[in-house]
């Protein structure tokens, strides 16, 4: 029986986009040793992980990119991106290839884990058989190689927006790097930056500031 796992990095913050990952197996033998949460390793260890995963062609990597467009787009919203990034995901990592039933685990992102199981698996294309917990990426190896991938996309594209812009922090709002940059973007060009979430409170908060700041100094 084919296994994925999935998991997500990116939801929370206020630059740029959410990914999602998933990892394809016939055999959980097949997965490199050392895997754990992503959380729970440097950056060079999950950079090291994630390209063993993929160059090996006994396993399959799908990733789904959420960019601020759709984050921000008021006719959806983040439990929704989220359900829908894992399904595509899926779909990307076992792609036809599976030629028997695929059992799929997903890091639960809804506090009703049964339910976001059942949203995902609605949402694929693929015939798969969902299950979501709390805390898969940290007590099931398959999911926290998915973790692995997605953050060290999530990572890549953080570095990438900062050597266009400079350094932007981690991107999270309680990031005194990212908000420091916001803020200074923000009085500097007095709008946001093209890669903030403009539906975020973080920005509402910003904005208002500097526009309380041109009125004081009017």
């Amino acid at each position: 029986m084919g296994r994925v796992g999935v998991d997500e990095a990116g939801k929370g913050p206020v630059f740029g986009s959410m990914f999602a990952a998933a990892v394809y197996v016939t055999e959980r033998s097949h997965l490199p040793d050392g895997i754990t949460d992503s959380k729970r390793l440097s950056p060079t260890r999950r950079e090291e992980l994630a390209a063993t995963i993929r160059a090996d062609d006994r396993i399959r990597v799908g990733v789904a990119e959420v960019p601020t467009a759709r984050i921000d787009d008021p006719a959806t919203d983040m439990n929704a991106l989220t359900v829908d990034a894992h399904a595509r995901a899926i779909d990307d990592a076992v792609d036809g290839r599976a030629d028997e039933a695929v059992r799929g685990l997903c890091d639960a992102c809804d506090t009703d884990a049964d339910r976001f199981a059942r949203r995902v698996a609605d949402a694929c294309r693929t015939d798969v058989d969902i299950e979501a917990r709390h805390g898969a990426d940290d007590d099931s190896q398959l999911v926290g190689a998915a973790s692995i991938v997605a953050k060290v996309e999530r990572d890549a594209h953080v570095a990438a927006i900062a050597a266009e812009y400079g350094d932007v922090g981690s991107g999270y709002p309680g990031d005194r790097t990212t908000r420091e940059f916001l803020e200074r973007y923000v009085t500097d060009h007095g709008e946001l930056p093209p890669f903030a979430r403009r539906s975020w409170s973080t920005c509402d908060d910003v904005l208002a500031a500097a526009e309380q700041t041109g009125l004081d100094q009017f």
